[in-house]
């Protein structure tokens, strides 16, 4: 699509009454107020105008060609006006009207997409706030009108994008276009994330979802946009309430909100969970385009302030290293001796504008970042340390927040700082939590870069299997000892082992095997063999195994009692977990986490939308707490994570060569410094 008709029309109609109050009358006082500089209609029944704009019945009658129709006419009227407006040459609608899907209307909706296709209409909406493009004066919108500037917002909601353009129009962040796509039956955030991608008047995209249909289009339109600039994003709906009950760990885990998470994380998109937040970021990320590292430093007039913030920076995995011996000597070539040269550097109230200005070109030699703190009591101008802070950003072009306090006081100073590019935080800790994104965005855009994102293993993967596909053995429930044959046969490792269906034969496999070893209930009716007390560990001869088969049958009775399946007793194993569930908008996700019995107590997992590459392993394996067992814990041993980060790779390829796979556990697999085994494996169709 060419997006020219709708962020660049030469003539606008607004279809609906002309009537004081009515939305039609709104939206028309709304692009009048906006100085829209192209021809502009109205449209109704009526034939109305307003002001010195010309009013007609139909956009057929204007008998000129119309770009972009914004639509306020009542629901059921829709289609008929998609079908007019064809008539005009309309190349895209803005349809505002609302009582559609959102009211259970899904096949009044249905009937104004196919108006719009067979009259080669692009739809923004219904149920919509409208539009917004300030360098093109054009704002068919219910909401605030934002200053100019380059943050583009799409949103899902009308008011939480109107929450938005106020909150950026109080902080002085300029915008270049807001898109409210209300119930997304045509243009929706991935074609807008395609075009804002290349847009020259857009340097950061803001993104509000509160679901998606095509989450694997979106990711690969996600990435593409935030591989050329930051795109920073909120979802709504981050906690699981009436999550579904499922048989396996995966599906109880792999919660949607933490789906997201991951599919932000794999595109390379920053998410913010508060619209605070994302003005934070937007604002840091048009001051500072980029960032090298994580080394921040704090620059402060007050030791308090600055030790909370330094704290925080801690806590949200920033370096706060000490300022080195070399760079203390040089700070004290021009800054008094009561100063403190640790970091925080503390220039005490007795700060000047040079001493801002020399310190923190100074220390920017060597971090990547700082945070200029300035609390002034009312007896100071703040004014010259802006100036110092300001000239030191120009100077070293590293980012570069400050925190003026208390507004009262530092108005000015807050405003001089703006002019200059420079945001003011109102504390140093949320300085501090918005350059970690900020250095999280770039690390993970270097390391997309270099090592692929989704979007290059997903499409390698499809290369190579070509839509091949095969099915599983079994019948509808696979058994344990299929289902391990079937992971033998696929390469990934797993111990040897014997399935019986009978006492003797048990008690001979368990000697072939060799004491001690493990006997597991086999049954499609048994899903938690553990709970249900279907696991016997530690049989050290044939007696123990007698008895050991007799147990577990005698627990299964009333049961579909199949027999059971032997292994060897793996010893001085860590155990981890590897699951797989299938999310409704992602497709198949793959999740790596503490194994056991302990997996839903600790949840101390990691979630990547499946496939994933090595790299992407790697860092499933990092994020999660209990990778400091896996490494070598007080002296133990290190597992072999690379074979691991191997096994995960595989594993999350599966499910594309096994569509039936609707969930699946790899719980516990056995890892041990020079190999790995899964010790016990659950597919659900």
């Amino acid at each position: 699509m060419s997006f020219d008709a709708l962020f660049y029309p030469k003539a606008v109609v607004v279809i609906g009454s002309q009537s004081a109050g009515k939305l039609g009358n709104v939206l028309l006082k709304q692009i009048i107020k906006g100085r829209y500089e192209g021809n502009l209609y109205a449209v109704n029944p009526k034939g109305q105008g307003y002001e010195n704009v010309p009013g007609f019945q139909s956009v057929e009658s204007i008998g000129k060609k119309v770009d972009l129709a914004i639509i306020a006419a009542p629901a059921a009227t829709i289609p008929g006006v998609l079908d007019d407006c064809g008539k005009g040459g309309v190349g895209a609608a803005v349809v505002i009207t609302s009582g559609f899907s959102e009211m259970g209307n899904h096949e009044g909706e249905k009937q104004v997409l196919e108006a719009a296709r067979r009259n080669g209409i692009r739809i923004v909406g219904p149920n919509c706030a409208g539009i917004v493009y300030t360098s093109h004066k054009l704002y068919p919108t219910l909401e605030i009108h934002p200053p100019e500037g380059g943050v583009a917002l799409i949103s899902q909601s009308g008011a939480l994008g109107g929450v938005v353009l106020a909150w950026a129009e109080e902080q002085g962040l300029g915008m270049s276009k807001f898109v409210s796509y209300g119930n997304g039956i045509d243009l929706n955030q991935v074609e807008l994330l395609r075009y804002l991608k290349d847009d020259p008047e857009t340097s950061v995209i803001a993104l509000y979802i509160e679901s998606i249909k095509d989450g694997r289009e979106f990711m690969e339109a996600l990435q593409d946009a935030a591989s050329a600039k930051p795109v920073v994003v909120i979802k709504a709906g981050r906690t699981n309430v009436g999550q579904r009950a499922t048989a396996s760990h995966t599906g109880s885990m792999a919660g949607s909100d933490n789906v997201y998470e991951a599919a932000f994380k794999q595109s390379g998109a920053v998410r913010v969970n508060t619209i605070e937040e994302m003005i934070d970021l937007c604002t840091t990320f048009i001051a500072c385009k980029s960032m090298d590292g994580d080394r921040v430093v704090i620059v402060t007039n007050s030791g308090g302030p600055g030790v909370l913030a330094a704290d925080r920076g801690e806590e949200v995995g920033m370096d706060m290293a000490e300022v080195s011996p070399e760079m203390i000597d040089t700070l004290k070539t021009f800054l008094p001796p009561f100063c403190g040269f640790k970091n925080p550097v503390d220039l005490t109230v007795e700060g000047t504008e040079e001493g801002y200005r020399k310190t923190l070109v100074t220390l920017l030699e060597a971090y990547d970042a700082a945070i200029a703190m300035n609390i002034c009591p009312p007896y100071l101008d703040a004014s010259s340390h802006a100036k110092g802070v300001a000239d030191a950003f120009d100077i070293m072009g590293k980012p570069v927040l400050a925190n003026f306090l208390p507004n009262q006081v530092v108005a000015d100073s807050v405003k001089y700082l703006k002019e200059r590019g420079i945001p003011n935080f109102p504390s140093g800790e949320r300085a501090i939590e918005t350059l970690a994104r900020l250095s999280d965005y770039h690390k993970r855009k270097r390391i997309i870069k270099e090592h692929g994102g989704f979007s290059e293993v997903w499409q390698k993967l499809q290369s190579k299997i070509a839509g091949q596909t095969s099915k599983l053995p079994g019948g509808e429930r696979i058994l344990e000892p299929e289902a391990m044959g079937w992971l033998r046969d696929l390469g990934i490792p797993v111990p040897e082992f014997r399935f019986a269906n009978d006492e003797a034969q048990a008690i001979d496999d368990c000697e072939s095997i060799g004491f001690p070893c493990v006997m597991k209930v086999v049954s499609p009716q048994i899903i938690h063999k553990s709970e249900f007390g279907g696991v016997i560990v530690g049989i050290k001869n044939r007696d123990e195994a007698a008895k050991a088969f007799q147990t577990i049958r005698k627990r299964a009775e009333g049961k579909d009692f199949r027999g059971v399946v032997i292994y060897p007793q793996i010893k001085g194993a860590q155990e981890v977990l590897l699951g797989l569930s299938v999310d409704p908008q992602f497709g198949p996700v793959v999740v790596f986490g503490l194994g056991g019995i302990y997996t839903e107590l600790f949840k101390d997992i990691s979630i990547r939308v499946a496939p994933v590459n090595h790299h992407q392993a790697m860092e499933m394996i990092r994020e999660t707490k209990s990778v400091k067992l896996l490494q070598g814990f007080r002296g133990a041993a290190a597992s072999d994570l690379d074979m691991l980060a191997d096994t995960i790779v595989r594993f999350s390829e599966i499910p594309f060569l096994y569509p039936e796979i609707k969930e699946a556990d790899l719980n516990p697999i056995f890892v041990l410094p020079d190999r790995l085994m899964v010790g016990d494996v659950r597919i659900i169709k």
